[in-house]
């Protein structure tokens, strides 16, 4: 009886030493839900192209920008290669959750400027956050100027030579 008794000890003993496989944890490797593996970052260039072409697309904004950049911009668009700049007339500060945007716009003659900015507001920040994710703490708008029904276009038509 002595032999079984001490063969149990030593079994048990053995058994206490090693883990079973059975209640070792499974992990995921790396940890965590990918998604919140890594950071993200959203150049403020980004966010201004996104508002830029939100801003455009209200009925009443005839142009972004100021006089002086829109005639900058017009030759800019002229040369070869060049491409016309969305981002003219928007400056964006982007932060790691949240964005401020500073518009400058030209209105149509005959709309209501405050109808105009409450809509490019609603489209900007419905856009920005939308594809950004960020929150838009606030959008400034400032109309420069009024596009009036005979003033001459600031690009007008290539003459044919």
């Amino acid at each position: 009886m002595s032999d079984t008794t001490e063969q149990s000890r030593t079994t048990g003993s053995e058994d206490e030493n090693e883990t079973p496989v059975q209640t070792r944890k499974a992990t995921k490797r790396g940890g965590g839900d990918p998604a919140t593996r890594g950071r993200t970052t959203i150049a403020d260039g980004v966010v201004e192209k996104i508002a830029g072409l939100a801003a455009r697309d209200v009925l009443g904004v005839h142009a972004m920008g100021s006089g002086l950049s829109r005639t900058f911009g017009a030759v800019r668009d002229r040369v070869p290669g060049g491409s016309k700049s969305v981002t003219r007339g928007v400056k964006a500060e982007v932060g790691e959750v949240q964005t401020a945007l500073d518009l400058e716009i030209v209105v149509d003659y005959g709309v209501s400027i405050g109808d105009v900015a409450r809509d490019v507001r609603e489209n900007v920040i419905a856009a920005v956050e939308r594809m950004t994710g960020l929150e838009v703490v606030e959008v400034n708008i400032a109309v420069s100027d009024v596009k009036l029904p005979e003033e001459e276009e600031e690009e007008p038509e290539p003459r044919i030579q």
